[in-house]
C-alpha cells in the first residue's frame, strides 16, 4: 500500500489570528483552519450533525461551536464535546514554514 501525503498550502499565517476561524477549499476537501491561544489546527470545515459551515462559528477555550446547534467540536481529536453532534470531525496535521500554514492531506 501505497500511502501518499500532501501537504497542500491554506494560507499566510497572519490570515489567522488568535481567537479567529478560517474555512477554504482544496480539490473535494473542506478545511477549517483554527487559531487557539496561538496554536493552528486543521479539521473538517462541516459539522458532521447539521452540514454547517464551522468557519462561522465561534471559537472557545474548548474547541469550534457550531453556529447552527451548537455542538463544540475538540480541534485536537475532532470529537464532539455535547450533543447533537455524536460524529468526530476529522483532524489534520499542520505546518508552519516561511509564515504560511500548510495542512497534509
Amino acid at each position: 500500500m501505497i500511502n501518499l501525503v500532501q501537504w497542500i498550502k491554506a494560507c499566510k499565517l497572519d490570515q489567522v489570528k488568535t481567537g479567529q476561524l478560517f474555512g477554504f477549499i482544496h480539490d473535494d476537501k473542506k478545511i477549517l483552519l483554527a487559531n487557539q491561544k496561538g496554536k493552528i489546527f486543521a479539521t473538517d470545515l462541516i459539522c458532521t450533525h447539521a452540514d454547517a459551515d464551522l468557519s462561522t462559528g465561534f471559537l472557545t477555550d474548548e474547541g469550534v461551536r457550531c453556529p447552527l446547534h451548537l455542538s463544540v467540536f475538540n480541534l485536537q481529536n475532532g470529537k464532539p464535546e455535547n450533543l447533537p453532534a455524536e460524529i468526530p470531525l476529522n483532524t489534520y496535521n499542520v505546518k508552519i514554514d516561511q509564515n504560511e500554514i500548510y495542512v497534509e492531506v
